[in-house]
């Protein structure tokens, strides 16, 4: 039986399969990443950063405690001053959906009833982000990402 020898074309097959499973898992990757990307947050981020400490004051002036909870098929939001008293907006606009994807994202119809918001929801287990914007009497608006675990 003739022995095989390593040569050269072996190391560079070798060499460039290697590359080639790195290259194409790469590939998979960055296509999967633009694919789920919701897109931007902001239109230009400079800007959001200059008014960031004024938006900030506001909320803090606020003093709101936002919480949320998933219960009897029920989505409630839990606002309250800084004494616990439920607080009535004027204004609010939510979106809930997971952190990783847009696809099951929806936008709730919240009705106060004198405690807290509440609509129907049904949502699957796991990591959810309500991104809400909430208003007061003043104008003072409340922009927050609430989060939520629902469990199996």
């Amino acid at each position: 039986m003739a022995e095989r020898k390593f040569t050269g074309k072996h190391a560079l097959a070798v060499f460039v399969a290697a590359f080639g499973v790195i290259i194409a898992v790469n590939l998979v990757l960055a296509y999967s990443a633009v694919k789920t990307f919701p897109g931007l947050e902001v239109k230009n981020s400079y800007v959001a950063s200059q008014e960031f400490n004024d938006r900030l004051q506001e909320h803090q002036a606020l003093g709101w405690d936002i919480r949320a909870e998933l219960s009897g098929g029920l989505l409630i939001l839990h606002i309250t001053d800084q004494t616990g008293t439920p607080v009535e907006v004027v204004e609010l606009q939510a979106v809930v959906g997971r952190a990783t994807h847009v696809k099951e994202d929806f936008t709730p119809d919240f009705i106060f009833d004198g405690t807290a918001y509440a609509t129907p929801a049904s949502l699957g287990k796991g990591n959810w982000n309500i991104r809400l914007i909430a208003k007061d009497h003043s104008g003072a608006e409340f922009a927050q990402r609430v989060p939520l675990y629902v469990k199996g």
